[in-house]
């Protein structure tokens, strides 16, 4: 489980090869629940976008915020590879960093 306030790129899943949204954040915890509780506005909202699929800590907000640019011009199947790596199963990983 990260820290609470450490910088993250994130990956949400609308389901199992569904629609993906890459967001960064300085607090995984508050913002993925503001994305299950349909808070965020915009694409997530839109599209059901709601499962946590991957995630990466970063030192510094500067450093998260590069790879998350970096990441929105993979190409899909480079990201399905991602997390088909740590997460083949495609679970919702919202346990796991809320240690429930």
């Amino acid at each position: 489980m990260p820290p609470d306030h450490q910088p993250a790129v994130y990956l949400l899943a609308s389901q199992r090869l569904g629609t993906l949204y890459i967001g960064v954040t300085s607090h995984l915890v508050q913002r993925i629940w503001q994305h299950r509780e349909g808070l965020a506005d915009g694409f997530t909202a839109r599209y059901g976008v709601k499962r946590l699929v991957w995630f990466e800590p970063h030192a510094t907000m500067p450093e998260a915020i590069a790879r998350e640019k970096a990441l929105k011009h993979w190409r899909r199947a480079w990201k399905i590879a991602l997390i088909e790596q740590r997460n083949p199963g495609w679970r919702d990983l919202w346990g796991e960093i809320t240690g429930g």
